[in-house]
């Protein structure tokens, strides 16, 4: 076996380029960082750089980096058992599971953990189809539910085209996302009926007997950050009701605090039949997700096998981490923090959209945020097409923003902004002048 000395920054990242393979990435051009260590909001280089982690790597580094609390339950765990078979009883499953319950919304009643947030939705959709008896799952046009092929087939946006020609019986409908609309509503209330009523409608052509389960991102995450309007979730759910269809939240990015609640759908004060979970439940310390079902699923699946099964399931590390994590967004009141730090983000950003005529839109809940850039404001014509980018105009605009020291993602012409929720109110403002310095070369480029 060949030795390397992966202490030099130039070897790791020239065995990196040469052995591993990167997601969502045509191979040739990538220049990854070399990563050397993590802290808090920060992370640094190998050549001692500093970076504000302005996403919370992928939205789920909720608590931070290096939170001793977490990694001090992991070695314990570790210390004392690492794995267990999904089908015993463990301390550390039975502890989680009772915490999460606890904090979701009431008519949650049992839990089945995954290993992330893709298998969660996959066995979501499994649930929905073997409670109802139904085949037909609808799910939105801007929508991310993951990569494997049931969630990609859930999935709405482009990264769902590799996996099709698909599953039979997945059906895509628009969302509420007003900026885009075509129609110019006089008021929210008016739009939140169209949408609703679209979807009734389409329900109906596609039999309305048929519809197992809709799933929805309770707050669109990586396509926009597009919170829906204010009685659009309770639609929802009334529409749910009427024809006996499951209604389904992913929550994987919008749970644990990312929105200023426990879960996105607290916001509303609508309840769900399954909500789908990952990222901040372990804030990414340690892979786990799962499904949250209610008192009505459980009951069902008391005389009906589950047929969901996983090597990982309640993996004992993932739980132990989940533990503390949840611990840690009690002790040092993160919930609360995203809701106040929130707002400190939001008027940033109101700023940025009122000084920048590449800024069109901005919009955020909680530390949850999203800027829209478009080449003109009236018109609202995006800065790129969907689905296209021929001059690689976003990834120039993302490499402006981390050679300042502002990492964070894009999607199609949006920047995504959603900082841990442990960040200040003077660091979100000095991040932001990053934001403002890289935005107002996007506007020369426009001229």
């Amino acid at each position: 076996m060949k030795k390397y000395n992966f202490k030099d920054s130039k070897v790791i990242k020239e065995i990196d380029l040469l052995k591993n393979l990167h997601s969502w990435s045509a191979q040739g051009n990538l220049d990854p960082i070399v990563v050397e260590k993590a802290k808090g909001i920060y992370f640094w280089d190998s050549n001692g750089k500093k970076y504000f982690d302005m996403s919370s790597q992928l939205v789920n580094v909720n608590i931070g980096h290096g939170n001793m609390k977490v990694i001090e339950a992991i070695q314990e765990q570790a210390e004392k058992m690492t794995y267990m078979g999904p089908g015993f009883a463990v301390d550390v499953k039975s502890e989680l599971a009772s915490k999460l319950l606890d904090i979701a919304p009431k008519n949650m009643k049992k839990v089945f953990f995954t290993i992330g947030g893709a298998d969660a939705n996959e066995n979501a959709i499994k649930m929905a189809k073997m409670f109802t008896g139904r085949d037909k799952i609808f799910s939105r046009y801007r929508s991310y539910h993951g990569a494997t092929y049931g969630a990609a087939n859930l999935t709405g946006e482009p990264r769902r085209f590799p996996a099709e020609p698909g599953i039979p019986g997945f059906i895509k409908f628009f969302d509420p996302y007003l900026y885009r609309s075509p129609v110019d509503f006089k008021d929210e209330e008016e739009a939140c009926n169209y949408y609703l009523e679209q979807l009734t409608e389409q329900i109906i052509y596609e039999g309305r007997d048929s519809v197992a389960a809709i799933f929805l991102e309770t707050v669109t995450g990586s396509n926009g950050v597009i919170i829906p309007p204010e009685n659009y979730l309770k639609g929802v759910r009334e529409i749910c009701d009427e024809f006996g269809i499951l209604m389904v939240c992913d929550e994987i990015m919008a749970g644990f605090g990312r929105t200023g609640e426990w879960f996105a759908c607290d916001n509303w004060g609508v309840v769900p039949d399954l909500i789908t979970f990952a990222k901040g439940i372990t804030s990414g310390y340690l892979p786990l997700g799962g499904v949250l079902v209610s008192q009505d699923i459980a009951d069902f699946f008391n005389d009906t096998t589950l047929m969901c099964g996983l090597t990982y399931s309640g993996h004992p590390m993932g739980c132990a981490a989940g533990i503390a994590t949840l611990d840690v967004y009690q002790e040092e009141g993160l919930i609360k923090n995203s809701k106040l730090r929130g707002k400190v983000l939001g008027e940033e950003l109101e700023l940025l959209k009122e000084k920048h005529p590449s800024v069109g839109d901005v919009r955020y809940i909680g530390l949850f945020s999203a800027i829209e850039l478009v080449k003109d404001k009236v018109s609202k014509e995006p800065l790129v097409p969907y689905g296209q980018d021929p001059g690689k105009i976003m990834p120039l605009i993302l490499s402006k923003l981390i050679k300042q020291g502002f990492f964070t993602y894009t999607h199609e012409n949006i920047i995504i902004v959603a900082p841990p929720l442990i960040i200040k109110e003077e660091e979100i403002k000095e991040a932001m002048q990053i934001m403002d310095r890289v935005l107002s070369e996007v506007d020369e480029m426009l001229k």
